[in-house]
């Protein structure tokens, strides 16, 4: 997403070859580091003025060359304050800045915050083919990102109560905890070293050469290696008092985790020998590292996060065996942290317009995973969500560029669609680094980029596609193993070029007029299909039509697309040449249409199924159509067919996809044909559970549609009796058994599903409510081994559900005038439902406080809808600290809501305290996403909300208050952007009044100032605090 890598090779007039880490004083009480770096340089000049390296929120002591001459340095992070003094206000002005403030200081251009002095007196030193050697002392306190001391508010010592740090960061972020080159593409060996307390462990990248006491016995120094040339940006710590286990499958895999949670992750960890087994037999290659660590710590920024030879990741992936929701996303996101060992630690990216090849090969590696060991129709399932999420964004956002390098297209047939120039036009924040783009962006890009390699896989065959990637890996191997020719290292790197060149040296095939097409340029297709049946030609006259082309985000595809016509004699293929908006063709139909009704019907499978053909039009063979099922192409399809067509589809296609888009098309038919065909769907084993999850919800759907003609007891009533009611009684619901999976999943549903049932007067019918509160009665897991807390959450989430808007003389009188005594029964019964699970919740706590999370969201769907008071004092004591993770998001979220709907200032400005200093970064960033998708008022509206010191803080958090997580700084952005638009608020003062964190006004001491300059330093001058920006700690 930026400039093509390779920058820093022709800038440098060096290369890194080797660096030592050394962090001797690690306090977790004092959230304190101190340590020492020595860079080693292989010249190639014979003169060096200075030296550039990436270093943030480090006090710098003493700068050494080769140990012995003392030099001096200066010191510049303009990201500390983005707009340095200017009056402008708008998100226009601040994108140019920020963009010029990160590019100035990037590693890819050669660039870096802290600069190295080589004195006249040194250059005896700089000889072509020496080395150089750069040691820096430096110390770290309290650290607000990069680095997250986790200490519980417990008795004990630290190691008692669990007490543990470990380093992170959004991409290229080590320089937040130690001076290096923050580059991917500046590889090196590495020494590391960590000395902690004796009852600590240091876990970090490379083999773990030995473990050394010192003198007085009461603290240790972990020594590792790492061999494999690594870029910085791959080299991450954890510290804390773990818990170790070894894989007893394959002893190159070592476990860590917190006190009391080894069971957990003995079970958490057992297929893992299996997916290494996987992927090194996918890519016909051994795994590039000598060890594998995977060390499981809390308050994560994210979930998965991989450097060399070590992944760390959140404890809340951590599941015991009793568990079934949980299982299915950690073995995935534990599959994609091996996957990103292959493609991101071992081979790293050029630059950062390179991105998309690591990102789209770790997920797709991890989507060969998903499709063998959780089945082809999660695969599908998966692959239809994120094209349904890339559409989404890009129709709302714009088109995202994979490679935004800036280069133009090469191919000369390449249709003039969108450039990356003038995509970067269509969003308010820059596309040249991935430090300033919204997180949204990132997480949609990704999801892109693996919808690239896919298509890709299905232009020169996956067998090709993994020889190319096995080709990489042999390459990086042969580099790795010429210790000290760093001109071959270039051989780990990954770009765009390269890839291109492997994919033709081994395949044939030059791809370059696609990568002009999906890589180069944005956007997505959208397909407008329609089609008539010609009886007398016997022929399907099929019409295409891309007319939103030049609307946001969709752009114009020329080339081959797939139709399948399914047909009373099977399923044909048939390949349509699209050239241009509009696109025609006329189908030859291999069957005759039969008045009489069919037997068997072959499918796309080879089976034969039966089919009533009633419904269908006797002139036409034609059963259904589906217009690129492989995704080939990353599109929106809009297929007009008649509803009997559509539920032939979902009835008897066995794509999951083609049933998804069935169901979903049918909510738009309600009829009574309808409403048998999702239910037919609903009761059949055979189908996936995800397609049978989503029929409920559908046919709840067009439930409500006919509820004037609907005869009969509520639907899916009759289905859940049959299915899990008691032989003798089918309204009490039999001993809860877990063992079919699937089955499980539908139990769940469909209780929510009937919670959204309505009957003619727009309220949940009294039987499905009375039906709801049984199942809580006649709950019982006590044969079960299986835990049963999910699916009390699900029941507790039907109920909320089945709550509508009250119409009363109450709701108007106001929330003073709800007491218990104005509830009506059936609400009553509901609320204390509710409010039993969450006191059991407290006093038994299930996995994750799943019950907790539910109930919260039901209150506050009773409070929206006039129930009960509305009032945030609950959902703020959930919300604070110490609080599990997922229950104080849950608890933000509701207080989002209270905030849009009823809440006053002193509400918003206390999500923005929590916004500006929560100790989990992790919460500051779902907070900031919570306010975008549901901002506190609308843009260009006069509201109580709407006040000069919310823009004010907004302002001052993504200007200089959170300037070492830029993550979060574009979080905001986004916010302000919802908030205020590209424009300058008109609450925002003139710069005269300088606001500050905490929202005041006052003078502003540096306004006549000009902007903050380096300043040079030596071991005998301090520099003072920045009064600009109070968090640098740069000395």
């Amino acid at each position: 997403m930026q400039h093509s890598g390779g920058m820093s090779d022709s800038i440098r007039p060096y290369k890194l070859a080797h660096q030592i880490l050394s962090l001797t004083g690690i306090n977790l009480q004092r959230q304190s580091i101190i340590g020492f770096v020595e860079l080693t340089l292989a010249l190639q000049t014979e003169y060096l003025r200075q030296v550039k390296l990436n270093c943030k929120q480090c006090r710098v002591y003493r700068i050494t060359l080769n140990d012995d001459l003392e030099t001096t340095f200066s010191y510049c992070d303009p990201t500390q304050d983005i707009m340095q003094g200017s009056s402008n206000r708008d998100l226009e002005s601040f994108a140019e800045a920020h963009e010029a403030a990160v590019n100035s200081t990037d590693p890819e251009y050669g660039r870096g915050e802290l600069v190295v002095d080589i004195p006249v007196d040194a250059q005896d030193l700089i000889q072509e083919g020496q080395m150089l050697r750069i040691g820096v002392e430096f110390s770290l306190e309290t650290p607000t990102a990069g680095v997250q001391f986790v200490l519980p508010d417990t008795d004990g010592t630290p190691a008692e109560r669990g007490a543990h740090m470990f380093t992170y960061g959004f991409e290229n972020s080590s320089r937040l905890w130690f001076p290096c080159i923050d580059s991917f593409c500046d590889l090196c060996t590495w020494k590391l070293e960590f000395t902690v307390d004796e009852t600590l462990t240091a876990v970090s990248c490379g083999d773990l050469i030995e473990t050394v006491y010192t003198p007085d016995m009461r603290r240790r120094t972990f020594h590792y290696h790492l061999a494999l040339p690594t870029a910085a940006p791959n080299i991450a710590l954890a510290v804390g008092p773990f818990e170790i286990y070894v894989d007893p499958h394959m002893n190159e895999i070592t476990y860590f985790c917190l006190p009391n949670l080894l069971p957990q992750l003995k079970h958490t960890a057992k297929f893992m020998h299996a997916t290494f087994e996987f992927f090194e037999e996918v890519l016909a290659n051994r795994f590039p590292y000598s060890c594998y660590k995977q060390v499981f710590v809390d308050e994560t920024y994210e979930d998965v996060s991989s450097y060399a030879t070590l992944s760390i990741l959140s404890v809340n992936l951590l599941c015991p065996p009793q568990v079934i929701e949980q299982v299915y996303e950690t073995r995935r996101c534990l599959a994609l942290a091996l996957a990103h060992q292959f493609f991101s630690c071992f081979i790293s990216l050029t630059g950062w317009s390179d991105a998309w090849l690591t990102l789209g090969i770790s997920h797709y590696l991890t989507g060969l995973y998903v499709k063998k060991f959780f089945g082809m129709n999660y695969h599908r399932d998966w692959m239809y969500s994120e094209m349904q999420e890339v559409i989404k964004y890009e129709q709302r956002y714009g088109p995202i560029v994979l490679d935004n390098s800036g280069t133009a297209p090469t191919g000369s047939h390449a249709p003039p669609t969108f450039h990356p120039l003038h995509s970067q036009k269509e969003f308010y924040f820059p596309l040249s680094s991935v430090h300033t783009v919204s997180p949204r962006y990132l997480e949609v890009y990704t999801k892109k980029s693996h919808l690239i390699m896919r298509m890709i896989e299905q232009r020169i065959g996956a067998e090709l596609l993994l020889q190319v990637f096995n080709k990489q890996l042999s390459l990086a191997m042969n580099a790795c193993e010429q210790r000290f020719s760093y001109d071959a290292w270039g051989s780990i790197l990954l770009s765009t070029s390269t890839f291109l060149k492997a994919i033709y040296t081994v395949t044939g095939k030059d791809i370059n007029v696609f990568c002009d097409q999906w890589v180069r340029q944005g956007g997505h297709a959208r397909f407008h299909m329609s089609f008539v049946f010609n009886r007398k030609r016997n022929t399907v006259e099929l019409k295409i039509s891309q007319d939103q082309v030049g609307s946001r985000g969709v752009r114009l595809y020329m080339g081959p697309l797939l139709v399948h016509l399914q047909e009373l004699d099977g399923t044909f293929k048939h390949t349509l040449q699209i050239e241009g908006i509009n696109a025609s063709a006329d189908l030859v139909c291999h069957s005759k249409s039969r008045r009489q009704k069919k037997k068997k019907i072959p499918l796309c499978t080879g089976e034969e199924v039966d089919m009533d053909l009633n419904a269908m039009d006797p002139d036409s063979p034609v059963l259904w159509i589906r217009l690129d099922p492989e995704f080939s192409v990353v599109r929106e399809t809009v297929v007009e067919q008649p509803d009997y067509q559509w539920q032939f589809q979902l009835r008897h296609e066995r794509d999951v996809a083609s049933q998804i888009e069935a169901v979903d098309a049918l909510v738009r038919y309600p009829s009574p044909a309808s409403r048998s065909a999702l239910t037919d769907v609903l009761e059949n084993e055979q189908c996936y559970y995800r397609v049978r999850i989503r029929a409920a919800h559908a046919l709840a759907k067009v439930a409500n549609a006919l509820v004037s003609s609907w005869s009969g007891q509520p639907a899916m009533m009759v289905i859940f009796r049959k299915m899990f009611g008691s032989k003798s009684c089918p309204h009490i619901v039999q001993l809860n058994d877990f063992e079919n999976l699937q089955v499980y999943y539908i139990q769940k549903t469909i209780p929510i599903a009937m919670a959204t049932l309505r009957n003619s007067h727009g309220i949940c019918p009294p039987e499905v409510s009375k039906f709801l509160l049984d199942l809580f009665k006649y709950n019982d897991n006590s044969r079960n081994k299986y835990s049963d807390n999910y699916y009390r959450a699900a029941l507790i989430e039907a109920l909320g559900e089945s709550v509508t808007p009250v119409v009363s003389l109450v709701s108007q009188l106001g929330a003073a005038s709800i007491t218990p005594d104005s509830l009506s029964p059936e609400t009553r019964q509901l609320l204390d439902e509710i409010v039993r699970a969450l006191n059991l919740d407290k006093l038994l706590p299930c996995y994750k406080f799943v019950v907790t999370q539910a109930c919260l969201r039901a209150l506050r769907k009773l409070q929206r809808c006039g129930h009960l008071a509305s009032r945030p004092q609950l959902f703020k004591g959930y919300a604070a600290y110490g609080q599990f993770i997922d229950v104080r998001l849950v608890a933000l979220s509701c207080l989002v809501d209270y905030v849009q709907a009823d809440g006053q200032e002193e509400d918003l400005l206390f999500l923005l305290s929590i916004l500006e200093a929560d100790p989990v970064p992790q919460v500051r960033r779902q907070l900031a996403r919570m306010l975008v998708d549901t901002p506190p008022f609308e843009r260009g509206r006069k509201h109580p909300l709407d006040t000069g010191d919310v823009a004010i803080r907004l302002w001052m958090l993504m200007n200089a208050g959170c300037a070492y997580d830029s993550q979060l700084r574009c979080a905001v952005v986004d916010l302000y952007y919802v908030l205020y638009g590209r424009g300058q608020p008109s609450w925002i003062p003139e710069l005269s009044h300088f606001p500050t964190m905490d929202g005041r006004l006052k003078e502003d001491p540096l306004a006549d100032e000009p902007p903050l300059s380096t300043t040079r330093l030596s071991r005998h001058e301090v520099r003072p605090r920045a009064t600009r920006v109070p968090r640098a700690r740069m000395v």
